[in-house]
């Protein structure tokens, strides 16, 4: 079984090429990367033309598509069982694609596999930042080794507190190409898709094997839309509309926790003071709708 990591590219050309190195580094040879070039940078191609594995395939597309778009591209480019869309910017260690195997040879057909992540700054320095902490904490589910979940309990578990790291996430493919990426979300797009798919009867198997690491910097547009308060605008829509589909759904604790949406209000609080400190009184009163606005 091959796995296709897809590799949607825009940015910084040294970040990049450690992410390709880490792949190349497998100790499991069954994958393929695909890097879907969305940007101009120099030297890009010739780098590529350069690596004599032909389990590396490199395109550069005519003009900018924009995040969703070219996540897209390559959701439409993988032909294989299982698909890895990997952050640019992010590593794998050598045990990654073995891992995700055996949680496939367990778990047949499974959609979607977590495995354990640390998380690196910008240094690729391994840290733990207050986020992170509080995923693994409050919000992750408490897997000793391997578990499968799905259903309300998948949904009303990250609905409380979105714990998974989308570019670490292993997925099957049919299952992603039936679902498509939201364009009225930016931020929250991973939520939003991962809901999807439960939806459709579609299960997570989540293994703590530590194989990947997801970089976390400290300004990114996350960040930014975050102190504006745009990114709680963005937020607060979806868990309205997803509280609608979880009632219609039969799933009562998930829609409570969806009109709750507890640690996206708490995330927002920690913001205010910053907001308020930059004077952008728009962001002050979006981050204060989302905190203590009622969840309907």
């Amino acid at each position: 079984m091959i796995v296709d990591i897809m590799l949607p590219y825009y940015g910084s050309v040294p970040l990049m090429q450690a992410a390709v190195r880490s792949v190349m580094a497998q100790s499991d040879s069954g994958w393929r990367l695909t890097v879907v070039d969305d940007g101009q940078e120099p030297g890009v191609p010739e780098w590529f033309a350069g690596i004599a594995d032909e389990r590396v395939r490199y395109q550069r597309n005519e003009r900018n598509l924009g995040v969703t778009s070219n996540y897209r591209k390559c959701v439409g480019l993988a032909e294989h069982e299982y698909l890895v869309m990997m952050g640019t910017d992010d590593i794998m260690h050598p045990n990654y694609v073995a891992t995700v195997r055996s949680v496939i040879e367990e778990y047949p057909g499974v959609c979607m596999i977590q495995p354990g992540v640390e998380i690196i700054d910008a240094e690729g320095t391994v840290v733990n930042t207050i986020v992170d902490e509080a995923k693994r904490r409050l919000y992750a589910p408490k897997v000793e080794s391997r578990q499968l979940m799905g259903g309300e309990d998948l949904a009303a578990s990250l609905l409380r507190g979105c714990w998974f790291y989308f570019p670490s996430i292993c997925w099957r493919t049919d299952a992603l190409k039936a679902v498509d990426f939201r364009d009225e979300f930016q931020v929250i797009q991973d939520l939003a898709l991962v809901i999807d798919l439960i939806e459709r009867g579609e299960q997570m198997a989540v293994d703590n094997t530590l194989c990947f690491q997801y970089r976390r910097h400290t300004v990114s547009k996350s960040a930014a839309d975050a102190v504006t308060g745009s990114r709680f605008t963005e937020a607060r829509a979806f868990f309205v509309d997803v509280a609608r589909r979880m009632d219609e759904q039969g799933w009562p604790r998930a829609a409570r926790a969806a009109r709750r949406y507890t640690s996206s209000r708490l995330h927002a609080i920690t913001l205010l003071p910053a907001a308020v400190r930059s004077g952008t009184m728009t962001g002050v009163r979006s981050l204060s709708r989302h905190a203590f606005g009622p969840g309907r």
